[in-house]
């Protein structure tokens, strides 16, 4: 037995036998008395060594919070990592439902150290593709669900959402074509700046015409109008969603018989489909007009030039090959959106994370697709 020393403080008075070993704890387990708290659970750990059972009587604790409720947990965790049982009895019901409640949240051991950084750096490889390939096996799986939604509405119109739609392309296509406009109106300057600065060098730059052309139509104005949507508009659809799922409305919805997927998802991917060309179109002609007045004043090149150059080096592949990357770059950035916000757990954190996980795939992925389709249009010399 061990003495008593302040009434208030945290004791474990333990009584060994031969067939286990029973702790008596009184006091107050709280977090003013942590280093006791430790103390005696390390003398108590100690004691229990070597018996086989061990029978923690709670009855004479005074006052228990989260700290010593953790600890208490983490000692039964102890003991059975030894192959010893231990049971609490006696236990207050406050103090029963804190344990429950530590219980539930679960113990999480504090990692085992690694000797070898080459061994880290294979395992965060590892844990990457892992996750690269969760992402793209949860993409394919709810693109199908969203196809299935679209087949239904298609065969029963009655089921389709005008008014989602219609809102939706206003918050994409028409609410964000000052900022894309602008953006692609001063890359196209920029663009036709550094072109005629480095072709000056060799008289030839008139052929700047023919590279902000080509480089526009093909390349830099979808890809600046994904970037933008994809920061703008998806970021956006995962932080819808996920306040949804946070607060339950989705459950909601099902709850009701509603396909969330057809009630929420559907009607921005298609607003996304059907705006994203729109919005590639306008920014090509905006960043076209930016390069034609740099060109104009800083490469004198008149815009009746301009316009007959660009005339004579663009055909209509290369303005629809910007216009047949849009739909699908629209798809991947809308199922993206749609499964971060859906994986959006109950905490701001989450919601946080999930959006800015968002944003960093979309358009990663957007980069990626604009690379596989250069390659196939070359590939096919279109």
């Amino acid at each position: 037995m061990r003495q008593e020393s302040t009434a208030s403080e945290p004791k474990a008075e333990i009584d060994s036998s031969g067939q286990g070993v029973r702790a008596t704890l009184s006091g107050s387990w709280t977090v003013e008395h942590a280093s006791q708290v430790e103390k005696e659970i390390s003398t108590l750990v100690g004691g229990a060594a070597d018996e086989g059972r061990a029978i923690i009587d709670l009855s004479g604790i005074e006052r228990l919070d989260t700290l010593g409720a953790w600890v208490l947990d983490r000692t039964r965790h102890d003991f059975g990592a030894k192959g010893l049982a231990a049971d609490f009895v006696g236990a207050r019901p406050e103090h029963h439902i804190l344990l429950n409640e530590v219980a539930y949240r679960g113990f999480q051991p504090a990692p085992a150290p690694r000797d070898s950084k080459l061994v880290d750096v294979l395992v965060d490889i590892g844990k990457a593709v892992e996750g690269a390939g969760q992402d793209f096996a949860q993409g394919i799986s709810l693109l199908g669900e969203i196809i299935t939604a679209f087949i239904r509405v298609v065969l029963i119109p009655s089921r389709f959402r005008l008014p989602a739609l219609t809102n939706q392309l206003e918050q994409i296509a028409f609410r964000g074509v000052p900022i894309i406009v602008l953006i692609s109106f001063l890359v196209g300057c920029i663009v036709a700046q550094q072109g005629i600065f480095q072709l000056q060098r060799f008289g030839a730059q008139t052929f700047v015409v023919n590279l902000v052309g080509i480089l526009i139509l093909r390349e830099l104005g979808v890809l600046l109008t994904s970037i933008m949507v994809a920061g703008r508009s998806g970021s956006a659809f995962t932080a819808e969603i996920g306040s949804m799922k946070m607060r339950e409305e989705i459950d909601a919805l099902r709850v009701m018989g509603l396909d969330p997927v057809e009630v929420l998802i559907v009607p921005r991917v298609l607003a996304l489909v059907i705006g994203l060309p729109l919005l590639s179109f306008l920014s090509s002609i905006a960043a076209l007009v930016g390069g034609g007045l740099v060109a104009w004043f800083y490469g004198d090149v008149p815009p009746d030039v301009f316009l007959a150059r660009l005339k004579s080096s663009i055909g209509m592949n290369t303005f629809l090959v910007g216009l047949i990357k849009a739909p699908f770059m629209a798809l991947v950035i809308g199922v993206i959106a749609s499964i971060e916000g859906v994986a959006v757990l109950g905490s701001a954190e989450s919601l946080g994370k999930h959006v800015t996980a968002s944003v960093v795939k979309a358009i990663f992925m957007v980069i990626v697709l604009d690379g596989f389709f250069a390659v196939f249009f070359a590939a096919i010399k279109y």
